[in-house]
């Protein structure tokens, strides 16, 4: 949980942080990393290696193994914990506070970040750290296609892909598509704008029609840009009087995809559901992908900015006050997380991956 880690945080030192690098490189060769590899690693004695693993299990970072041999895993608190420590010394945050939404596959916590030049209010943002992997690897590589023929992998490697690929998505889509302004990245975690609003599930819309036809418009315009959202409905768009705005893309396809067809049916079919369950807007299935396809306008003029009104059914989800927000702010040791990357080691050679079968 994000609560352990931040209890933690501003202990871990520049040596603490480099012990969990170490550990997630050496995870990409082997399933348990063997103390052996963090000494060549770390450069740290014995006696002092085993003095911060000690720390590091103690504040549940890492988990250990004694069968076949001693072994260490970095934890999803640890991964947390080089993420939020990237972040800081980046100046993509200065303070985390609530966790907002989770699911099975993320969990997504409000935080602030200092306004450009240090002039003006604290910013509201959020950050969204991926959780693929942590339950079944095939299960993710059967619905994962970034995963591709890889045997081998760990549920970091699984975590940090996707919200790699959401990150490199979202770049792509923004401005042109509505979706929330992507800040930063690292490892398994994304900083974000809020989205505007509430969710289009936990909303009453006064004038659903031209909700509906937005909507559409921006899969229309996501479409054109060589995307499909490929998990698309009511749950991951938000709606405010300045419009909607799409979340939730580490399982987009492109139109190349041999399921294109039968992913944008889906994305639409759910769309068009909602609104004919709650609001009885019926529309051709048909003729809607015909016209997303074709690039012909849709429906009826898109949202304006304040020209349409909606009420929430339950909770305020996506409104946020920076001044009354309550954060832990961070502290971080002078240490360049950044450069001690597991993607930064992907070029290396792959006979480490034989001393792994060998231990």
């Amino acid at each position: 949980m994000i609560a352990e880690v931040l209890k933690v945080f501003n202990k871990l030192d520049a040596k603490d942080f480099r012990m969990l690098t170490g550990i997630e490189i050496g995870m990409k060769y082997f399933e348990w990393v063997p103390i052996e590899e963090l000494n060549k690693y770390t450069k740290l004695p014995f006696d002092k290696l085993e003095y911060r693993l000690k720390k590091l299990l103690r504040d549940k970072l890492v988990v250990r193994t004694t069968q076949p041999y001693e072994g260490f895993q970095i934890y999803f608190e640890g991964y947390d914990a080089l993420a939020l420590n990237a972040f800081v010394k980046r100046k993509s945050i200065c303070a985390i506070g609530d966790e907002i939404g989770v699911g099975k596959e993320s969990v997504v916590f409000e935080a602030i970040r200092q306004p450009e030049l240090a002039i003006g209010e604290l910013l509201p943002v959020i950050i969204k750290f991926h959780r693929e992997g942590r339950t079944s690897f095939k299960q993710i590589k059967r619905v994962r296609e970034h995963l591709g023929e890889r045997e081998h992998f760990s549920w970091i490697y699984a975590a940090r892909l996707a919200a790699q690929r959401e990150y490199d998505i979202m770049c792509k889509l923004y401005p042109q598509v509505s979706v929330p302004k992507p800040l930063d990245q690292n490892r398994n975690a994304i900083v974000m704008e809020l989205a505007k609003g509430s969710l289009l599930s936990k909303t009453k819309l006064v004038d659903p029609e031209c909700y509906l036809d937005e909507i559409l418009k921006q899969v229309k315009i996501t479409y054109s840009l060589g995307v499909i959202h490929a998990d698309l409905s009511e749950y991951n768009i938000f709606v405010s009087e300045d419009g909607v705005q799409l979340i939730d893309w580490p399982q987009y396809v492109t139109p190349d995809h041999p399921h294109a067809d039968e992913i944008l049916e889906r994305d639409v079919s759910n769309i068009l559901t909602h609104f004919f369950r709650k609001y009885d807007i019926k529309r051709d299935l048909e003729k809607v992908l015909e016209e997303i396809r074709s690039g012909e306008k849709i429906g009826s003029d898109s949202v304006e900015n304040g020209s349409r009104g909606f009420e929430e059914e339950d909770s305020k989800e996506g409104e946020f006050e920076a001044e009354e927000f309550e954060a832990e702010e961070f502290e971080v040791e002078e240490f360049k997380a950044e450069e001690f990357e597991a993607e930064e080691f992907e070029t290396e050679e792959s006979e480490k991956s034989t001393s792994k079968k060998e231990t």
